[in-house]
């Protein structure tokens, strides 16, 4: 099977795309990387480029699932969740016009399959990231670990994975 990550934002949306042969073998890296949108542009225009760049890795990649994390808000800053809203709802748009299932894991959890503990640090991430994939550096920027992990916790819910530790 292959599984599509995808963290969504609306500066920078990384993905990560994993293959897992068949039940009980180590998942394996086929592609990671970013779409970048451009701070000066309007909403729209960012929205309809990360939906071009999500349609292309789709195209290409041609996942059986995509996994992206659930949207959690702090009350503190309620204009950042609607916009990673938007952002979310266009990778919902684009997988559904690839014909792609979409799973949605919260953090907490796609933090604990990967490195144990649900308030797992960003270069924890990364490292875990690295490690699994046996990388000669942790992912950068850290969105692309980000998408790299939620893949990961949808292969295990998906297919039993030889575990990455």
């Amino acid at each position: 099977m292959r599984f599509l990550g995808i963290d969504p934002g609306l500066e920078r949306t990384g993905y990560g795309v994993l293959d897992v042969a068949a039940p009980g073998a180590p998942p394996r890296l086929v592609e990671a990387g970013v779409i970048r949108t451009r701070r000066e542009d309007d909403l729209a225009d960012r929205l309809l480029e990360i939906r071009v760049g999500l349609a292309a890795v789709l195209a290409e990649f041609r996942p059986d699932a995509a996994a992206v994390e659930a949207l959690y808000a702090h009350y503190k800053h309620p204009r950042t969740a609607i916009l990673m809203g938007h952002a979310r709802g266009v990778v919902f748009l684009a997988a559904a016009e690839a014909g792609v299932p979409v799973a949605s894991y919260n953090a907490t959890k796609v933090k604990k399959s990967l490195v144990g503990s649900g308030h797992a640090s960003k270069m924890q991430m990364q490292r875990a990231i690295q490690s699994a994939f046996g990388l000669a550096e942790p992912p950068e920027p850290p969105d692309v670990a980000d998408a790299l992990a939620v893949a990961l916790c949808h292969a295990h819910q998906s297919v039993r994975v030889t575990h990455v530790r």
